[in-house]
């Protein structure tokens, strides 16, 4: 869907968002209607409740592989109070999806020296629990990690893996001499069909899962048939973290999701004569991402006891791509809401990207400055507006300064 689409599809559904986001984030009382229970110990006066929060990224931005940037200790210095609370509502966006929420909060913990809670983080695949239409049916996953505890973390209740596929149906996996079965195995008949596809990130071995994955696309879903015609439209993909590239230990970025979605779709293309499709696609830069990244910074502001809403987000981030691109569009989104475009428009009202210097993004040596080739996915179109961040500041401790600067708070 391109960006433009995703507009069209936001606008044209909003009481599907609204349902869904109660059911999936587990959240008491109406979503956008703000309707809360909260604990009345918990709320307590403040003279100057925030009305600010911020969306940062990981990778590039706080850590490089499992190493704290200093920075980010130095961000959270300001940020935390004399009791190790935050003084503004911040949420943890990350492309990263091989790891449960629960997990990374625990990471996240350990290396910045506070209490991160799950409900903190929102990973690129945090907003499948809202594919409700899609929970049912009996998916074929690839990833990495606890792979089928996050599946059915998010609602997906039958799902198969690549190996599981490969051990039914040996044949399918040829490319390495030393896994090919030394005798031909009997066909399977009673092996149930699949019925869609959920890619939750970038596999181990590549091409086994392009393999199977193109296996099951052409036969709908019955790996071991052969058809007369390839099936179109096919099942249902659904993917998250589009980025083709993010910031490990390693001088240069590495390859991430979605140099293994170009590789998908551009074989199902040469084998098809057709565009693969996605019936959802989530992570930055994607408008779902970051709506539900602004519930969490609502919720987290009523649990604290802030009873103005938080009406501007600050997101800090290293990809021009995924994090500038996404928060320059969300920030579209919400002017659009505030408008009178949306049904029910969200509390926030704008989000400005703040783009740092830690990460895959690295400031242009002296000299001409080329266009850079567009890193983005193939259904968010290139719009150079939306790559240009509001701010470019070499870390997250200056990004934080800044913000607090505006808001008044340093």
């Amino acid at each position: 869907m391109a960006v433009w689409g995703v507009f069209a599809a936001l606008r044209a559904a909003p009481r599907l968002w609204r349902r869904a986001s109660r059911a999936a984030a587990g959240f008491r009382g109406t979503f956008f209607g703000r309707g809360y229970s909260v604990d009345p110990a918990q709320v307590r006066a403040t003279q100057s409740p925030p009305t600010f929060g911020f969306l940062l990224d990981i990778d590039g931005v706080l850590v490089r592989g499992h190493q704290v940037i200093p920075a980010a200790l130095e961000a959270f210095r300001r940020l935390l109070d004399a009791r190790g609370q935050l003084r503004v509502p911040v949420v943890f966006v990350t492309n990263a999806g091989n790891i449960s929420q629960h997990d990374k909060a625990k990471e996240l913990s350990t290396l910045l020296g506070f209490k991160v809670e799950p409900d903190q983080i929102v990973l690129s695949h945090s907003p499948l629990k809202l594919f409700f239409q899609h929970h049912g049916k009996r998916m074929l996953v690839t990833g990495q990690g606890p792979l089928v505890e996050n599946a059915r973390a998010l609602g997906f209740e039958n799902v198969v893996t690549v190996d599981e596929l490969r051990l039914a149906f040996p044949v399918l996996d040829m490319v390495d001499l030393q896994r090919r079965p030394k005798t031909t195995p009997h066909l399977r008949t009673d092996f149930p069909a699949i019925e869609g596809v959920l890619l939750l990130g970038e596999p181990v071995r590549w091409e086994t899962s392009l393999q199977l994955i193109m296996d099951v696309l052409l036969s709908n879903g019955n790996p071991g048939t052969v058809l007369a015609t390839v099936p179109y439209p096919h099942l249902p993909v659904l993917a998250s973290n589009m980025d083709l590239l993010w910031m490990a230990e390693a001088k240069m970025p590495r390859f991430g999701h979605g140099t293994f979605l170009l590789c998908l779709e551009a074989i199902y293309r040469k084998l098809t004569g057709r565009e693969l499709r996605y019936c959802g696609l989530t992570g930055k830069p994607s408008l779902l991402t970051y709506r539900y990244a602004e519930e969490l910074i609502q919720r987290q502001a009523v649990k604290r006891g802030w009873a103005v809403p938080i009406q501007k987000l600050y997101t800090v981030g290293d990809n021009p791509m995924s994090d500038v691109y996404g928060a320059n569009l969300f920030h579209q989104h919400l002017q659009a809401a505030q408008q009178g475009g949306m049904e029910s428009p969200l509390d926030a009202h704008s989000c400005t990207s703040i783009l740092v210097g830690t990460g895959v993004y690295s400031p242009a040596a002296p000299g001409p400055v080329e266009q850079p080739p567009f890193h983005g996915h193939r259904d968010f179109g290139l719009s150079p507006g939306l790559l240009e961040a509001a701010h470019v500041v070499n870390d997250v401790d200056e990004a934080v300064r800044l913000v607090l600067r505006q808001e008044g708070w340093a």
